[in-house]
């Protein structure tokens, strides 16, 4: 072999050399590893063998009112729900489902009897969560039954009420009326200006008629409206005027003049006979 081929014999044979040596080394602490591994598994498993049972962690269940609708995470797992129920009643939540009543809870997933029936008397519905047909009293009977029960001390039939200078406790003492109609004869009689006659009562809807013979009037002296001052907004606002005759006082002023009597209306198709008597007492010129 020439000098140039021993050269190139001797690098290729000192490359081999460096790799061998290289091999060598990197396995054995391959070797190494997947030895102290295995050891360290069997080390683990024969501690899990021989750990006794009583030690295992587990958690503290707790009992505290709650609402299904705003419970977070932390609160619905102290209560002993389990993650995946957890993460049930969340999406149920994030679907836009609402728990409206404590039986709502039972459908959670996986829910026992036993876990409901500990946790019921803890659940609390928020108000902001029932529904608000609840806010209102189905009709006005209901109203009145329940209001009539609330106030049970009612005034004897012999025993009569001023309708004017009455306030909604007193109302309330009549039998048959409630919270509810006691707040609507009061507003009315504001409307009007004040009760001339008892039988006005009828003009609100649905009014108990066998409530009627309570009430008396005296000394009536309602508001009363200057017809040739005001305007037409402010005229038919009173419960006795409507559009169509505010425009026909409006009228009459603009083509006559003041009015002086209400008689001066009565050739309008607007004003009946029964309903210029009607607003007589509520009227000035």
């Amino acid at each position: 072999m020439n000098r140039n081929d021993r050269r190139i014999a001797l690098a290729a044979l000192t490359t081999a050399l460096f790799a061998l040596v290289a091999f060598w080394i990197v396995g054995g602490n391959e070797r190494a590893t997947v030895r102290s591994s295995a050891g360290d598994s069997l080390s683990s498993k024969s501690n899990r063998r021989y750990q006794p049972y009583a030690v295992a962690s587990t958690r503290t269940v707790e009992q505290f009112p709650f609402d299904p609708n705003t419970a977070d995470s932390t609160q619905l797992l102290r209560l002993g729900l389990q993650p995946w129920q957890v993460r049930s009643l969340y999406r149920y939540r994030a679907k836009g489902g609402v728990f409206r009543k404590k039986e709502d809870f039972a459908r959670l997933y996986g829910l026992t009897i036993k876990d409901y029936r500990r946790l019921e008397p803890y659940i609390r519905i928020g108000r902001d969560y029932q529904p608000a047909s609840t806010l209102f009293r189905r009709d006005t009977v209901y109203r009145t039954e329940r209001d009539t029960l609330r106030y049970p001390v009612k005034i004897h039939e012999s025993e009569q009420i001023v309708l004017n200078t009455a306030d909604t406790t007193e109302l309330r003492k009549v039998p048959g009326i409630g919270a509810y109609y006691a707040a609507r004869i009061i507003r009315y009689g504001q409307r009007l200006g004040g009760y001339v006659s008892v039988d006005q009562l009828d003009e609100i809807e649905d009014f108990p008629q066998e409530a009627k013979k309570y009430f008396v009037i005296q000394d009536a002296h309602p508001q009363q409206l200057n017809v040739n001052q005001m305007t037409l907004q402010q005229l038919r606002k009173h419960p006795y005027i409507n559009f169509y005759q505010a425009k026909a006082i409006m009228d009459y002023r603009r083509l006559h003049g003041p009015l002086r009597s209400l008689d001066d209306l009565r050739l309008s198709k607007d004003f009946p006979p029964e309903e210029i008597e009607r607003l007589r007492p509520y009227v000035s010129f």
